[in-house]
């Protein structure tokens, strides 16, 4: 394997005997014991990754807001302090240039977490189109970030950290983290209760392993990417690079709730309501694998014999025990109930659409 980035945690999934993997440009850990029993974890009690590959891009300064409104597809300037959004960085055509997790930090500072492999086209993005008067940083490298997912995931944290009594999810708060200074987020990307706590890249292997030592009487378990893969999509939650895209449009994505349309003055914003006008050739469907088989990203969906799409995540879902999916056809084909077939090594398997989330 060639030698990528790695996180502050890279000794400590090699000591843990985690299988390094290459993912977008790093080298992490996609399993120290079984996918299986990881996924396990997090629905059951809870389960630790290092995300801190992924990016934070920060805006600051008295055109910040704006900014960054005019970059996302969701209400930026409502945002109250101490709260979390999600939106999409769109193109002038309409396509989805990432998506991303807006944190309004002050009344004049905001960071977006981005993409792992998107943080370089990311950033110049943001400098490409933020208005003069607004200071953009990536201050990716400075920070490590732990994800805490799972039922037990309060009662693990409240070991080493203060937390607010009820903390509503997509909040967050400054605080201290087994003594680390720490920004505490009720988020998460695997369809579970958690967390996300970003920690200066120095403390975060004293913030890892104090979670893990307060974590393992209640079954935490560090997991790895895969785990975190058959989560999310378990959840029906997109991934960049498989259900999103540069030329996507979020309509046919299914993310329209996290589209300003009515207000519109974002990036792409004219783009997406002139595709809106036009026939929709695609949607995003979820479906589930009736016979034996697995189906894969890049697989054919068929309907009566004939291509009508492609799959763009699929996996076992260790939950529900079935092959599961994600992948665009045809709008009138993506009703739940309708019977596909997936392409699986020059077989035609049965499959049907479902209603997601999976779970």
């Amino acid at each position: 394997m060639s030698a990528g980035k790695r996180t502050p945690l890279y000794e400590a999934h090699r000591a843990l005997g985690a299988r390094i993997v290459p993912f977008a440009g790093f080298e992490m850990p996609v399993q120290y014991t079984s996918i299986l029993e990881e996924h396990a974890a997090v629905r059951n009690a809870a389960g630790l990754f290092d995300v801190s590959h992924m990016g934070e891009i920060h805006l600051s300064g008295p055109g910040a807001v704006a900014s960054v409104e005019r970059l996302v597809s969701c209400p930026v300037a409502s945002l109250q302090t101490g709260r979390v959004r999600y939106g999409l960085l769109c193109n002038e055509e309409g396509g989805v240039v990432d998506d991303v997790t807006v944190y309004r930090l002050a009344d004049d500072a905001l960071f977006l977490c981005v993409n792992a492999s998107n943080i370089e086209k990311d950033y110049r993005w943001i400098v490409r189109h933020a208005q003069r008067d607004a200071r953009v940083e990536d201050r990716s490298d400075r920070f490590g970030l732990l994800a805490l997912q799972g039922p037990a995931s309060t009662a693990i944290l409240s070991h080493v950290a203060t937390l607010p009594p009820a903390m509503k999810r997509f909040r967050f708060v400054p605080g201290s983290v087994a003594g680390a200074h720490a920004l505490i987020s009720h988020t998460g990307y695997t369809g579970s209760d958690g967390f996300e706590l970003y920690v200066e890249a120095q403390d975060t292997l004293r913030v890892w392993h104090a979670l893990l030592e307060a974590g393992k009487p209640l079954g935490l378990l560090p997991c790895g990417l895969g785990a975190r893969d058959t989560l999310r999509l378990e959840a029906a939650l997109p991934l960049y690079g498989h259900e999103l895209d540069d030329t996507t449009s979020p309509l046919e994505a299914g993310l329209a709730r996290f589209v300003k349309r009515e207000t519109g003055g974002f990036l792409g914003a004219e783009a997406i309501e002139r595709r809106a006008q036009e026939p929709a050739t695609r949607a995003l469907a979820g479906f589930v694998v009736e016979d034996r088989g697995v189906a894969r990203a890049s697989y054919a969906i068929l309907h009566s014999g004939e291509r009508v799409g492609v799959v763009t995540s699929g996996a076992p879902s260790p939950t529900l025990g079935k092959s599961i999916g994600l992948g665009y056809v045809p709008p009138a084909l993506a009703v739940p109930g309708t019977s596909i077939e997936i392409g699986i090594r020059e077989r035609a398997v049965a499959a049907r659409i479902v209603a997601t989330p999976f779970l």
